[in-house]
């Protein structure tokens, strides 16, 4: 039996769609009906356009779905994503005609729980606190009276109130300067960073810095635990107090900061003295200078009244009659010690004269000794050597002169002549 071939082709519908039209139909399908959606997945393939929107998948164990965060809507989200960030996100679908695809245009963003964002938190505390950045040899002291104070935080928030408030009730001294910057949101990390920076450059330079947050979850909080800002706070040249969150709320910029405050409020406490403890102290310093002053005016008049009754002011004419005696005994004194100096010097001149007298040449040729020298030589003949036969000597003796001539001389070794 051969086989039938069907030459029946069907034709095509009068009612053709292009490409443009069906999308266009599907495009206003499916963004009536997804409007308003939200979605939870992981973060991935996340990439950031010089345009400054961000563009990203979410994904889970079975799909993928295309997203986008336009610039606007960066700097309104609690946190920043990151790839491998659990999120729910809100916003709603859109196609893009031209390559016929849908995307989720994201406007809200939200971490899956905390576990993810306190396992970062956890990592980059380790890896700053192995650099040093938390240690407590780097903290710096406030200044007891500060003239002016860098306030940086944001200008509509709740926390600027406070903190000018109290600041306010307890000291009016001081100039604040406020850094405006947002405290939440993708990119207020780098604006929170830039703001701590400038204010280290402000000149009149400031003496400290106040850094300052409402309270909210982590999420909202965020900013605060991101490394550029934890570094800007570390490097500030001046001292930094942050106050961010409520009591409970701990993050590392406060961690950084050379003094962590509890809140807002309890930043400007710390920053400034409280006026009526100042006062009451200068209070209590001018009393203790009064009494002070009083004993040493009592101890003045106490020892005044001592010397008015002392005898050189009551009878000034015994105090002259007792420097005189005084003076008449040391010149008495004087005379005797000036005698026996004259005595033992005359002493000791008549001793040196006498041994002078019993070395003098006279004396020796008075017991018999002789000097002999050449006839016209004054120095004394003390060998016979150069003394020739015919030469005349002269004798010296104690009570004349004798000429003599030599008829011969001989030299004798000093064995013969011991003997």
């Amino acid at each position: 039996m051969a086989a039938s071939v069907s030459t029946d082709r069907r034709s095509p519908p009068d009612a053709v769609q292009s490409v443009s039209e069906l999308t266009s139909r599907v495009k206003e399908q499916l963004e009536t009906r997804f409007a308003d959606v939200w979605v939870s997945g992981e973060v991935s393939n996340l990439t950031r356009a010089s345009s400054g929107h961000v563009y990203l998948s979410l994904k889970d164990e079975a799909a993928v779905l295309r997203g986008v965060i336009w610039r606007g809507v960066m700097q309104t989200l609690a946190i920043e994503p990151a790839d491998g960030l659990g999120v729910v996100c809100h916003g709603r679908l859109e196609v893009y005609p031209p390559r016929g695809t849908y995307q989720l245009t994201i406007d809200r963003l939200h971490a899956v729980g905390t576990g993810a964002l306190e396992a970062q938190l956890r990592r980059l505390h380790a890896a700053l606190d192995a650099e040093g950045v938390f240690a407590a040899a780097r903290k710096r002291p406030l200044p007891v009276f500060p003239r002016r104070i860098a306030l940086v935080t944001s200008p509509s928030g709740a926390a600027i109130a406070d903190f000018l408030q109290t600041l306010a009730s307890r000291w009016r001294s001081s100039e604040v300067i406020v850094i405006p910057a947002r405290v939440q949101g993708a990119g207020a990390a780098e604006e929170l960073a830039a703001a701590v920076a400038t204010a280290g450059r402000l000149q009149p330079a400031i003496d400290v810095i106040a850094l300052v947050r409402g309270g909210g979850s982590l999420e909202d909080l965020w900013s605060f635990n991101e490394e550029v800002l934890v570094r800007a706070v570390a490097a500030s040249p001046v001292p930094v107090v942050s106050g961010v969150g409520h009591e409970i709320d701990v993050t590392l910029c406060d961690l950084a900061a050379d003094v962590r405050a509890l809140t807002p409020t309890d930043a400007a406490v710390r920053v400034v003295p409280d006026a009526g403890q100042v006062s009451a102290g200068v209070a209590g310093l001018g009393l203790r200078l009064q009494a002070g002053l009083g004993r040493r005016i009592e101890n003045s008049r106490e020892r005044l009244t001592t010397i008015a009754r002392s005898r050189i002011l009551t009878n000034p004419g015994l105090l002259i009659g007792d420097r005189r005696d005084a003076a008449d005994r040391q010149a008495v004194r004087l005379r005797r010690l000036a005698g026996l100096a004259v005595t033992r010097g005359g002493e000791r001149v008549a001793a040196a004269a006498a041994r002078l007298e019993a070395g003098s040449p006279l004396q020796l040729l008075a017991r018999g000794w002789t000097v002999t020298r050449r006839d016209g030589d004054a120095a004394a003949l003390k060998s016979v050597a150069g003394i020739a036969g015919g030469a005349t000597i002269v004798t010296q003796f104690a009570d004349g002169r004798v000429w003599s001539r030599v008829e011969r001389t001989e030299r004798m070794t000093s064995d013969a002549i011991g003997r």
